[in-house]
């Protein structure tokens, strides 16, 4: 059963995922940007996994 703190957490993944698609998409990607978006996407990927 998903808790609502799981929920939020799926969400914001998948924001940072549309972030880090349009960022790759834009004509000079900023790598630091995307190295930043991807370290936040890992730390919650491991905390939604952690649940």
């Amino acid at each position: 059963m998903q808790t609502t703190h799981q929920i939020a957490l799926e969400t914001k993944h998948a924001v940072l995922d549309q972030r880090i698609a349009d960022e790759i998409h834009r004509p000079l990607p900023d790598a630091s940007i995307l190295a930043t978006l991807k370290k936040q996407k890992l730390r919650l990927k491991e905390e939604i996994v952690s649940l």
